[in-house]
C-alpha cells in the first residue's frame, strides 16, 4: 500500500495517498495518478505527461514549489518541454554559469558557481538515451528520476543532468523575472489547477471524500473517475455558456469575447454532488400471488 502518514497535512493517525493530477490550459485532465503523500511530486511529474494516450503534446508545464528539481529541470529540457514552475523561494535560488563566463559584479552574488560544461558534452549521449527511453515509453518516468536523484555521488550520469538542469533553471528564472506576461500565464494555470482542485473535492461527495479501501487499483479506478466527473461538469458547463451566451446574444445583449475568456467552466454552485432522489409514494403495494395447494 502506498499510503503514507503525513502530520503536517492529514494528521498523525491516518494513512493518506495524494490524488495528482495533470491538467491542460482548457481545464480538462489528462493525467491522473494516485501517489503517496511523502516523497516529493516533483519526481510524477513527467509521469503524468508522458505515459497519457491522448493527442496532447505538452510544449510547456508549469507547477507550484514542491513540482521541481534540478534533475527534472534537465530531463524536461532534454524532451523538449518549458518546464516553468512557479518558486516560492524564488529570492533563495542560486544561479549557475559556464566556464566562468563574464557577469555584472552587481549580480555576482547571485551565482553559486560553475556548472560542468564539460561533463555534459562528455555524457550527452547517455542523457540523450536516457530522455529517448522515457519517451517510447521504455521504462516509467517517476523510475528513472528516482534512481538518478538518489544515485551515489560518483555518479557521473545523474551529476551530469544536474548541472544541466541547473543551468536550464538559471535560464528560465531569469526569463521569469524579466518577462511579465509570462508570469501571468504561469500564475493562470495554476489558478486553473486550484479551481480544478475545488471543483474535484466537491464532486467527491461534498467535500467528504475519502477513499474506504487500501486496494490500489480500486483506489485508482475512483481517482480516474473523479477526474471523467470533472471533465463531464467543463464539457457541459461550456455548452451552457455557449447557448447563455447565443441566446442574449441573440436579444441585443452586448457580450464581448475578451469578456468571456474570464468566465472558466468550472463553475459549481449549480451542481449537486450527491444526486437528486425521487420517491414515488403512489405506487400500487406488491401483491404476492395465490399459494399454490401441494
Amino acid at each position: 500500500m502506498i499510503g503514507a502518514y503525513h502530520p503536517r497535512h492529514f494528521g498523525y493517525y491516518d494513512r493518506t495517498v495524494s490524488v495528482y493530477s495533470h491538467l491542460r490550459d482548457r481545464l480538462g485532465v489528462y493525467g491522473t495518478l494516485v501517489i503517496s503523500c511523502a516523497p516529493r511530486e516533483a519526481t510524477y511529474v513527467l509521469t503524468g505527461i508522458l505515459d497519457n494516450d491522448t493527442s496532447i503534446n505538452s510544449e510547456t508545464h508549469t507547477t507550484d514549489t514542491h513540482g521541481f528539481t534540478e534533475a527534472l529541470w534537465g530531463l524536461c529540457h532534454l524532451l523538449g518541454i518549458d518546464f516553468m514552475p512557479r518558486l516560492k523561494d524564488l529570492a533563495d535560488q542560486r544561479l549557475w554559469r559556464i566556464n566562468n563566463c563574464q557577469i555584472p559584479d552587481s549580480l555576482a552574488a547571485l551565482f553559486a558557481g560553475n556548472a560542468d560544461a564539460v561533463a555534459i558534452a562528455e555524457q550527452w549521449d547517455q542523457l540523450v538515451r536516457i530522455a529517448a527511453s522515457l519517451k517510447a515509453r521504455t521504462a516509467p518516468a517517476h523510475v528513472v528520476l528516482q534512481r538518478l536523484t538518489s544515485s551515489s555521488p560518483p555518479d557521473r550520469v545523474a551529476k551530469t543532468l544536474t548541472a544541466l538542469g541547473r543551468l536550464v533553471k538559471t535560464r528560465n528564472i531569469l526569463r521569469y523575472l524579466h518577462d511579465e506576461p509570462l508570469r501571468l500565464r504561469i500564475q493562470t494555470q495554476l489558478n486553473r489547477g486550484e479551481a480544478r482542485h475545488g471543483l474535484a473535492r466537491w464532486l467527491f461527495f461534498a467535500d467528504q471524500g475519502e477513499f474506504r479501501t487500501s486496494d490500489l487499483e480500486m483506489i485508482m479506478n475512483k481517482a480516474s473517475c473523479l477526474s471523467l466527473l470533472s471533465n463531464t461538469v467543463v464539457l457541459w458547463n461550456t455548452l451552457q455558456l455557449e447557448r447563455i451566451g447565443t441566446e442574449l446574444r441573440a436579444g441585443g445583449t452586448t457580450i464581448r469575447d475578451e469578456d468571456l475568456v474570464h468566465v472558466w467552466p468550472l463553475q459549481r454552485r449549480h451542481i449537486t454532488p450527491n444526486g437528486v432522489y425521487f420517491a414515488n409514494r403512489t405506487m400500487p403495494a406488491f401483491v404476492l400471488p395465490d399459494a399454490v395447494e401441494a
